[in-house]
């Protein structure tokens, strides 16, 4: 019986295009300096959710964090 070759699953970094593995230490990055550039632009609102929550349980959750204080939710100043 053949011994069963390992299939390596491969991912393009999303910074700069370079294939990596799935068990790459960095994944999905390709290093940590593309780790961090792409920190950077979510950092600077490069990079945006388009569409609006819609599961009631996530809603729920972001409640007490997107309040404005004027609802009388309590936050020590």
């Amino acid at each position: 019986m053949p011994a069963k070759k390992k299939s390596v699953k491969l991912h393009r970094c999303p910074t700069c295009g370079m294939l990596v593995k799935f068990d790459d230490e960095d994944f999905p990055f390709c290093s940590d300096r593309c780790r961090k550039i792409d920190l950077g632009k979510w950092a600077a609102g490069v990079y945006k959710i388009s569409s609006p929550i819609l599961d009631p349980e996530v809603l729920e959750d972001l409640g007490g964090l997107s309040s404005g204080g004027g609802n009388g939710d309590s936050h020590d100043e």
